[in-house]
């Protein structure tokens, strides 16, 4: 009698499952108290189904607003592998994937089509149309509180920062963030001037009005040059791109007036006026400073068409105007007798005729040579050098004693920061501080960046007096109007 074969039974199928961890922000990330209690939570949860851990995804302080988070995209791109390594993402709740009702449905069902569920351990619910419709009903109350915790925090930080307190993000170049006042487990912070780096953005402001030497004037592209030839580096000890530079030369910050809620955290897009919230800081330049180099900014742009005018090629283009309209004279031309000419004529009639303007046409010729004639002999005429050359002596020697105070109070503040490293050396000389602190070493680095920094300056001001030259006499002027004639 044959033996009837037996029956093997299938192995049991493992489900393999990814742990995704993820806290909102930096801090609770640094305070390692929700992700470990989270990985222990989902560990268990594993453990009474049956199921095997395959991988961990842990996400540190990123918001679940949108997908721009690396280990999310990590976790998707392992899911959407075929096959995938794991057949479950196992999160804490709903809201730890996503807090976008469309951006969740989303991916649930791109990995759906995968084989791959997202499971809550404390939002459990099926398959069904009606668990479907929970889960959706869920997700778009995660996203409206989600909204309303955004639309309260961000009516606290402006509040904060009406009572001039700092909320929390990287300061300007020039300040530092200092602690002001308690309350309660907080602490409220404030902008204070950084010495060293507020030296740098006056220095930047100088070469923006009066350049170096005999530089005139200095753009934006200019001032970053100099700054990295010389090597004055940025507070990172970086180099000076044209982006930081302008940030610096357009930022009210530096006239006492730092603006809050200024652009759409998502976009970068900028927001109305009456959205901003102005914080009160420390100036660093003068406002009549600030307004100088805006208007100096806006003829240097190449849209503008003042600026246009100026780098062309014809003498008054950009600074004649019609006497009976207003209007700009522009550059014609025509031929006659043989020749070209070259007339400055009024663009309202050209464009018009006589009944938009009857102002008159000239040649070109004839209205440069009036114009140099007259700068020849009027504005360099002896009298009028003279007047000059008091002002400008007096405008120099009341500039070279600023710059000599300047350079005092440079050094007056780096010998102050030397003592202070000296009383901390004595200190660990005699005991009275442990060595190994780190604290102590961080402080020493400071006072030494500080101090350093100072003395720096103080040499590199002390050179810029000392390059001006010979002082400006009556023999000098002279010479120059000669030449300039």
């Amino acid at each position: 009698m044959a033996r009837k074969p037996r029956l093997q039974t299938a192995a049991p199928v493992v489900t393999k499952a990814a742990l995704y961890l993820r806290v909102s922000t930096g801090r609770q990330a640094e305070s390692d108290l929700s992700i470990p209690d989270q990985q222990r939570q989902l560990a268990a949860y594993c453990a009474t189904k049956g199921w095997t851990v395959d991988q961990e995804f842990v996400e540190p302080g990123n918001t679940t607003t949108d997908d721009k988070r690396p280990q999310f995209q990590t976790m998707i791109d392992a899911a959407l592998s075929k096959p995938p390594p794991f057949s479950v993402i196992l999160v804490h709740s709903f809201s730890r994937f996503f807090r976008d009702q469309f951006q969740f449905e989303f991916y649930a069902r791109k990995l759906a089509r995968n084989g791959v569920r997202i499971i809550s351990i404390t939002q459990e619910l099926g398959d069904d149309p009606m668990s479907l419709m929970m889960r959706q009903i869920m997700n778009l109350f995660d996203e409206y509180q989600s909204r309303e915790n955004a639309k309260h925090t961000l009516r606290a930080m402006k509040e904060n920062a009406r009572q001039g307190f700092w909320n929390g993000a990287r300061p300007p170049v020039g300040y530092k963030i200092v602690g002001a006042e308690q309350r309660g487990t907080k602490i409220k912070t404030k902008l204070e001037i950084d010495p060293v780096q507020a030296d740098k953005v006056r220095r930047i402001y100088r070469l923006a009005l009066m350049g170096d030497e005999n530089t005139g004037p200095m753009g934006v592209k200019a001032i970053a040059s100099y700054l990295n030839e010389r090597g004055i580096t940025t507070r990172n000890g970086g180099r000076w791109g044209v982006s930081s530079v302008y940030y610096v030369l357009t930022a009210p910050t530096y006239v006492g007036e730092h603006h809050f809620n200024k652009r759409v955290a998502k976009t970068g897009e900028f927001k109305d006026e009456d959205e901003h919230v102005v914080l009160a800081v420390p100036p660093i330049v003068t406002r009549e400073q600030f307004d100088a180099v805006q208007r100096l900014m806006i003829q240097r742009r190449p849209t503008t068409a003042q600026s246009q005018a100026y780098c062309g090629p014809t003498l008054l283009g950009g600074i004649i105007f019609c006497g009976q309209c207003g209007g700009a004279m522009t550059l014609r031309t025509g031929r006659g007798n043989g020749g070209q000419y070259r007339y400055y004529t009024c663009c309202t009639r050209a464009r018009t005729g006589e009944s938009g303007c009857k102002g008159v046409t000239m040649r070109q010729d004839a209205a440069d040579a009036a114009v140099v004639h007259h700068l020849e002999n009027r504005l360099l005429e002896p009298k009028r050098l003279a007047a000059m050359m008091e002002n400008i002596i007096d405008r120099r020697d009341a500039f070279v004693q600023r710059r000599s105070k300047h350079i005092a109070d440079l050094r007056k503040r780096a010998t102050e920061t030397d003592a202070k490293l000296q009383r901390l050396y004595q200190a660990i000389e005699d005991g009275l501080t442990d060595p190994r602190d780190k604290s102590l070493k961080s402080r020493i680095f400071e006072l030494k960046e500080i101090r350093d920094g100072l003395e720096g300056e103080a040499t590199r001001a002390a050179a810029a007096v000392e390059r001006m030259g010979t002082s400006l006499t009556p023999a000098l002027l002279k010479q120059f109007a000669k030449a300039t004639r």
